[in-house]
């Protein structure tokens, strides 16, 4: 809770009697991050997949759960359709070329395109499923796609889902900054560790002069992490590269070395 002395000891709460969800049986995975921004179009899924992206690279066993269900994208970053197979134990992940186990909504329709049109328990219980009926295997790293905002979807999967923490997404504006701090003071309330800060479209460098130019204003990163006592993890800057590779379904290629700290972060 947003009283947290995180002494267990000297606490009357229960968080420790809390039943997180299951994950299907013969999988084991080592850390569950969520990636989470407060309002969407600032690259929250963009980060997800070149997180995954490195750390596959670096040679660990990677999963992502696409739960941004109304909006999944995950999928076409890394050229992955047609349908999840099954049967009667559970499903399949799909398996990218760079052998990251893919599970989003997009890969249980027919039609990509067809809008998933569910209230919020139906999408809770669907992105539940999505995390305990599929076989991932053993894997050293699960990131979790979160829808934008704070409503249902994310926070079953922060009361559900035993997280290991938080990568909160923002870009330099300053409303960005006023809805961040609603994904910050809502892990707060949850209990839920923020591992720290990635400021996407923080700059653009110029392919002339190699200088850096500030289209969206200058960064707030520092300020915010400042505030809130959590480390800055990235600054990515606006490269067209993405666009192009993300269409091709080839973002994994794309390395992204201002994604160090972040790396370093959650290194096991």
């Amino acid at each position: 809770m947003a009283d947290c002395t995180h002494n267990c000891s000297t606490c009357s709460s229960k968080c420790s009697e809390i039943e997180y969800l299951s994950l299907h049986e013969g999988t084991h995975v080592k850390q569950i991050i969520g990636v989470v921004s407060g309002k969407g179009g600032v690259g929250k899924s963009l980060v997800t997949s070149l997180i995954a992206s490195r750390m596959a690279r670096e040679g660990y066993k990677v999963g992502i759960l696409d739960a941004d269900l109304t909006g999944p994208s995950i999928p076409k970053a890394f050229g992955l359709s047609g349908m999840l197979e099954g049967d009667k134990d559970g499903i399949y992940p799909a398996t990218s070329k760079e052998g990251i186990k893919v599970v989003s909504v997009n890969l249980l329709v027919e039609d990509e395109t067809n809008p998933i049109i569910y209230r919020g328990p139906a999408l809770s219980g669907l992105v539940t499923q999505l995390y305990k009926d599929v076989k991932y295997g053993d894997l050293d790293y699960l990131f979790i796609d979160m829808p934008p905002g704070t409503a249902d979807v994310n926070l079953t999967i922060l009361k559900q889902i035993p997280l290991t923490g938080l990568i909160i997404v923002s870009t330099p504006q300053d409303l960005v900054r006023v809805i961040v701090e609603k994904s910050l003071k809502m892990a707060d309330i949850l209990n839920v560790k923020v591992l720290g800060l990635v400021e996407n479209m923080s700059y653009i460098t110029c392919e002339c002069c190699g200088n850096k130019l500030y289209p969206f204003g200058q960064s707030h990163a520092e300020k915010i992490v400042s505030d809130f006592n959590i480390p800055l993890l990235g600054e990515l800057p606006i490269d067209s590269k993405i666009a192009k590779l993300v269409d091709e379904g080839n973002i994994s290629s794309y390395f992204c070395e201002e994604l160090d700290p972040l790396v370093s972060k959650i290194a096991l």
